[in-house]
């Protein structure tokens, strides 16, 4: 999947002299988190995030150090941020540098982007000009409408036992062939053994996501790999 299949178009924007009060409130009004900072010719020069708002004069949240720390820190950074906690205009107080994305950028390499460096957006640009804006929500929404539906076509019993041990086979921690399945009436029963507790869980998912299965047994009894003690499932356990 790329980014162009999930991005947001017409991108909501606003200019670097566009007063952050307009801008607070756009965001607002909008329900949006941040705006890509743009120039008349659609170039991108920044991004305004909630973040930008969090020190401010107004709200008696600016930075406070001791003296000797403010000494430390040079009045270069002091003069910064002053103008971030006072600014008046969105080109003072947004960020510059900016991560963006292509149209034809893999999904993959954002969500990685976005996880390393902890950003919630990035804009989408051809030629230094934004053209889109692909966000958590966007992902969030693509994820939706890619989850499966409940199934209501019928679907045999075999059909099913045959997809769910498919999905285990294909798994590294399935133990190549331990986990045994049998369905009936749609619910899926699984048995054999497992050697990490830790497989319960993800083979009662790898079952739940099959189409046609109405629930999961857990019958699989945990055996510790050093000392062969064994554990019945949960549901026997009294």
């Amino acid at each position: 999947m790329l980014v162009q299949d999930v991005m947001s178009a017409p991108v909501v924007s606003v200019g670097p002299s566009t007063s952050i009060r307009d801008a607070a409130r756009l965001m607002l009004v909008r329900r949006i988190s941040g705006l890509p900072v743009v120039k008349t010719d659609g170039s991108i020069v920044g991004i305004l995030s909630e973040g930008d708002f969090l020190r401010r004069k107004e709200l008696g949240t600016e930075l406070k150090r001791p003296r000797w720390l403010e000494f430390l820190v040079g009045p270069g950074k002091a003069a910064d941020e002053y103008v971030h906690t006072h600014g008046r205009k969105v080109e003072e107080i947004m960020s510059e540098s900016v991560v963006t994305a292509e149209p034809t950028t893999p999904l993959e390499s954002v969500i990685e982007t976005m996880t390393k460096r902890n950003i919630k957006r990035l804009p989408v640009v051809v030629e230094g000009k934004v053209v889109g804006i692909v966000t958590r929500s966007d992902i969030l929404q693509a994820l939706a409408n890619l989850l499966p539906s409940p199934n209501h076509k019928p679907v045999t019993d075999a059909a099913i036992e045959q997809a769910v041990a498919a999905e285990l086979a294909a798994q590294t921690w399935s133990r190549n062939g331990f986990i045994k399945v049998r369905v009936t009436g749609g619910v899926a029963e699984l048995s054999g053994c497992i050697f990490d507790e830790r497989e319960r869980l993800a083979s009662r998912v790898a079952a739940e996501n099959v189409p046609g299965v109405k629930s999961v047994s857990d019958q699989m009894t945990w055996v510790e790999p050093i000392s062969g003690m064994m554990m019945s499932p949960p549901e026997n356990r009294h």
